[in-house]
């Protein structure tokens, strides 16, 4: 799904409920990062598949890593912004929080993506896709991403309303 805000539908509808355990806007990155590829295949004009090394298993955790180590580093300057924008809760999360939620949201987009192109391969070096097999139509793993989107900007307003009744109510209890 090069370009696409599919991948963003699997990342909020899992990463921002799980957002207490899972550094979140890590996770959303995770899920996206890998399209880079992609788009450099595209812009560059690359004799490369869309979908090459960096959406393979190996490749993606070892991009989930790095990204876990670098959203990690950017921690202290970022966390104002992701709790005003409810990415964050008030607990700080520790190293293995950010690396885990790098690699899973990379394997997320490489499992989504491995139903629709036969030229992945998603299990390198094996030349292999045996998810493609499966014979999944496109439109039903758009659709599935689609309905995830749905559920996570749902789930996301929620959490908007929610703080902003917590901060009404603690202001007008503060005025009586």
């Amino acid at each position: 799904m090069p370009f696409t805000p599919y991948h963003l539908g699997p990342a909020l509808a899992v990463g921002l409920p799980l957002r207490r355990y899972l550094h979140a806007p890590t996770f959303i990155l995770g899920n996206i990062v890998l399209d880079l590829e992609g788009f450099a295949v595209i812009f560059f004009g690359l004799s490369y598949p869309l979908h090459g090394y960096l959406h393979t298993v190996l490749f993606a955790i070892v991009v989930g890593l790095l990204l876990g180590m670098a959203m990690y580093a950017l921690e202290k300057p970022m966390q104002p912004l992701y709790r005003k924008i409810q990415l964050e809760t008030g607990k700080p999360l520790k190293l293995p929080s950010f690396l885990l939620a790098g690699v899973l949201g990379a394997l997320l987009h490489v499992l989504f993506d491995a139903f629709l192109y036969s030229e992945m391969q998603p299990f390198f070096p094996l030349t292999l896709n045996p998810l493609l097999d499966f014979g999944i139509p496109m439109s039903s793993v758009y659709s599935f991403c689609s309905w995830l989107g749905i559920i996570g900007i749902l789930y996301y307003g929620a959490l908007f309303a929610y703080s902003f009744y917590k901060s009404h109510k603690a202001s007008s209890n503060s005025l009586k």
